[in-house]
């Protein structure tokens, strides 16, 4: 039997009643996105609500947290309300389509780790299918919802596979989001990018500043300074 929780420095994340486990793209984005100055911030798809604790840790934001799923949703729940910042997160079952639709804040970011199997075989768990699989939060839901909501000067982050990244900046550039920030990742030297994360503003003028990371200097398990140096606030062991 699996883990039923994973274990970080400042709280601790069961995700038993959860499709989708921690794992290193929920980490990556929690740590890599940037809250610097956030007021109010969004997770889309929140899962665990691993990424809405992971930025409250890093900031004093009000974080609203979008789950479509009944039983992770309510995880993710008792997840925020055994962690230190439990009276600024907020978390919502709820569509992200509908959620954008009441008549309720605007963010100054937005942060989702969407479903990323477009198109492939779906597994037979309903919920599981619904956490990894697009066909509930396609990157079309999210650019647009996200449109409606975002400050002027707010932001989106996002990671999806690598392969994917043109597909979605290119459908950023119709509601009129524009990437800021790619940082693409490799699990070893020498392998293809597998993950891509992105950030997005309404600034079309801006110059995107693109950097890799590199997961792991090799076969043997041992972590990259860069990895550690992004992740070290929240893994025990860093």
């Amino acid at each position: 039997m699996s883990n039923p929780c994973f274990a970080f420095k400042l709280f601790t994340i069961y995700h038993d009643k959860c499709a989708m486990k921690v794992g290193t793209d929920g980490v990556l984005l929690g740590a890599w996105v940037n809250v610097k100055a956030a007021g109010r911030i969004l997770d889309v798809g929140t899962g665990t609500g691993l990424i809405a604790i992971m930025m409250a840790q890093r900031c004093d934001a009000l974080i609203d947290a979008v789950e479509i799923d009944e039983k992770a949703s309510i995880q993710a729940m008792e997840n925020v309300a055994s962690c230190p910042w439990k009276e600024r997160i907020t978390i919502h079952h709820d569509t992200f389509q509908h959620f954008a639709g009441l008549p309720s804040f605007r963010y100054d970011v937005v942060v989702s780790n969407p479903p990323f199997f477009r198109n492939s075989l779906k597994p037979p768990l309903k919920s599981r299918s619904i956490a990894r699989h697009d066909e509930e939060l396609s990157y079309e839901n999210i650019l647009f919802c996200t449109s409606q909501i975002l400050e002027p000067d707010g932001r989106l982050a996002i990671i999806v596979p690598a392969n994917e990244i043109d597909r979605l900046t290119e459908t950023a550039y119709f509601h009129k989001l524009f990437p800021s920030q790619l940082l693409n990742v490799r699990p070893v030297p020498g392998k293809n990018y597998t993950r891509c994360l992105a950030e997005y503003t309404r600034n079309r003028n801006q110059i995107c500043i693109e950097n890799d990371l590199i997961i792991k200097r090799n076969d043997a398990e041992e972590y990259t300074d860069d990895y550690i140096a992004l992740i070290k606030e929240y893994y025990l062991n860093f």
